[in-house]
């Protein structure tokens, strides 16, 4: 009986986890530069030198805060790149979702992603490695049609650069923040024939 309630008990969360959730409602309710590590730790029952147990500073706890907001793109993304379909359905897909899950955060949780928009401009190190692992994607699926035929790459570094330029407007943080006036489907259909662009580009052996 013992061990039964033993194995029903639920599993406490993890410090840091905890840690990181508290510092996202604090950013939502009074902004990145009001947080403070002190309430943090007040909030989570303990000292603010515990915390830094877990994060070495504030800056590297808002940026795990960012990580964890961007962590589902880069699993969806993941999960897209290693579907067994053809490699020009799947950038198609992959870059569709990819402007659907930032379009999405942004309107969902505005704070989290404007903050997100400044630690890329500042270029700090989570904003690169995310953008780093969203293009590890993109090319393992060009890599993959350019080895069976379906794309045509003259010269990949150009045909990835050209990419990179085409979907810069609806992957960029600070782009998508200025476009949230706009309709959201006038932003897709726009974006759907960035990406037809993008495929006969490819598909034809133009870059």
């Amino acid at each position: 009986m013992n061990q039964l309630r033993r194995t029903q008990e639920p599993v406490p969360e993890r410090v840091d986890v905890r840690l990181v959730t508290i510092a996202a409602e604090h950013i939502r309710r009074s902004g990145v530069r009001r947080v403070t590590v002190v309430g943090i730790a007040e909030e989570a029952g303990m000292t603010h030198a515990n915390v830094y147990r877990y994060f070495p500073s504030k800056e590297a706890l808002i940026d795990a805060v960012v990580a964890d907001a961007l962590k589902p793109v880069e699993l969806m993304m993941a999960d897209i790149a290693g579907a067994p379909d053809p490699a020009d359905d799947k950038l198609e897909r992959l870059t569709l979702a990819l402007a659907h899950a930032y379009r999405d955060l942004a309107d969902r949780d505005r704070a989290i992603f404007a903050l997100y928009a400044d630690i890329a401009a500042q270029n700090r190190s989570v904003a690169r490695r995310h953008r780093g692992r969203v293009f590890m994607f993109v090319e393992r699926v060009v890599d993959e049609g350019a080895a069976i035929g379906i794309f045509r790459l003259r010269d990949r570094e150009v045909a990835m650069s050209f990419l990179a330029d085409i979907f810069f407007r609806f992957s960029h943080p600070s782009a998508i923040l200025l476009d949230l006036a706009r309709p959201r489907e006038v932003m897709e259909q726009r974006f759907s024939m960035l990406i037809s662009v993008a495929l006969r580009t490819l598909i034809n052996g133009f870059v």
